[in-house]
């Protein structure tokens, strides 16, 4: 038995002789754990047989998952891993979810001290990069998992959709104020960035480290790079909302986070942040649309969330309930364009306002 098992783990960390068609790489994967897990005599013991862990992998695998197989490749002749189980991923992401973690290290850890995270994993570790990129590379393919999952729910009658509560809630960001500079400074910066990816072509550079250290400092440059140019893009979108052309002179951006926005926060004070927007049924208390906005205000936002909603749901909420800065003018004409309205809970004006989107007698 050991043997068949070390020889299998050997031919899985030499690389695949041949690509593998979706199921025949999902089954694959899987079957070496459960073989590792079997040998090692400690798979079924580490959680109980009613674990919420096993609902998410179970969950999981009732997922329509094609979308994150697209990009996976083995090639033939060639040493390396094979590309992580989308299903096994997703499962750590939802879990980790379930539990408050949010980080990609902080997951990592988990995986090899918290029973859970290694019945999932098979007590096999996880890198954070990995983690992170799959997050990152995968946000269509996410998007789509977050309809499938309402869909199910809606199926199941859980989401009934007769009231929407809908809230902006400033989130921010690790940019500092330092971070932030004008397009002299970020040009400067994005120059020194590109020639030290120039640098890197050079072998003696690479000579001097391990290769593990240069291939991390490989990345980190090309990152780096990469926010620089994103900060230009987003200093043009900051210069066109400016009028003046002083104001449009002094505008600047963070070089870290390009994409925020100096908002003001509910204590008062000031910060880099987004502005995200959560649309929730009211009955099942389940998320059923989420936007991010780099507006401080949510002034305009509820039509916009109805829409997000509809488009998650395939059908417009009974009525959606938001703050009396998301109901205004701006929503007001375009809630009747839609053929809805736009009051208070109870018909009149108030602080809350309520778009019906089935022209329902508020």
């Amino acid at each position: 038995m050991a043997v068949e098992i070390y020889s299998e783990l050997g031919f899985w960390i030499l690389g695949f002789e041949r690509k593998f068609e979706q199921n025949e790489l999902d089954d694959y994967e899987n079957r070496i754990r459960e073989k590792v897990w079997s040998a090692l005599g400690k798979k079924e013991g580490l959680v109980s047989e009613d674990h919420e862990v096993r609902a998410v992998w179970e969950f999981a695998g009732r997922m329509d998952l094609s979308g994150y197989y697209e990009e996976i490749e083995a090639v033939e002749g060639e040493a390396g891993r094979c590309a992580m189980d989308p299903r096994l991923m997703i499962s750590l992401w939802i879990y980790a979810y379930s539990k408050g973690v949010s980080s990609a290290r902080e997951i990592s850890r988990l995986c090899e001290s918290d029973s859970a995270y290694q019945w999932l994993t098979g007590i096999e570790s996880i890198n954070y990069h990995t983690l992170s990129d799959f997050r990152v590379d995968h946000k269509e393919a996410l998007n789509e998992l977050f309809t499938q999952v309402l869909g199910l729910l809606s199926a199941e009658g859980l989401i009934s959709l007769e009231r929407v509560m809908h809230d902006g809630s400033k989130i921010k960001v690790c940019a500092s104020a330092d971070t932030f500079r004008r397009e002299e400074k970020i040009r400067a910066h994005l120059g020194a960035a590109r020639q030290q990816v120039e640098q890197m072509g050079d072998p003696r550079w690479a000579e001097e480290v391990s290769p593990r250290v240069a291939k991390a400092r490989q990345r980190a440059v090309r990152e780096k790079q990469q926010r620089l140019e994103m900060a230009l893009q987003e200093l043009e979108k900051v210069r066109g909302s400016k009028s003046g052309v002083e104001a449009k002179e002094q505008a600047r951006v963070s070089m870290t986070d390009p994409e925020a926005r100096v908002m003001k926060q509910p204590d008062g004070s000031y910060a880099p942040s987004y502005n995200v927007q959560i649309s929730t049924d009211a009955q099942a208390r389940v998320i059923v649309g989420v936007g991010i906005t780099q507006s401080g205000s949510d002034y305009g936002e509820l039509v916009a969330a109805a829409e997000k909603v509809e488009q998650n749901m395939g059908e417009t909420p009974d009525q959606m309930v938001g703050d009396g800065g998301e109901g205004n003018r701006f929503d007001r004409i375009h809630g009747r364009a839609r053929g809805s309205s736009v009051g208070g809970p109870d018909g009149s004006s108030g602080r809350r306002s309520c778009l019906s989107s089935r022209k329902l007698s508020l």
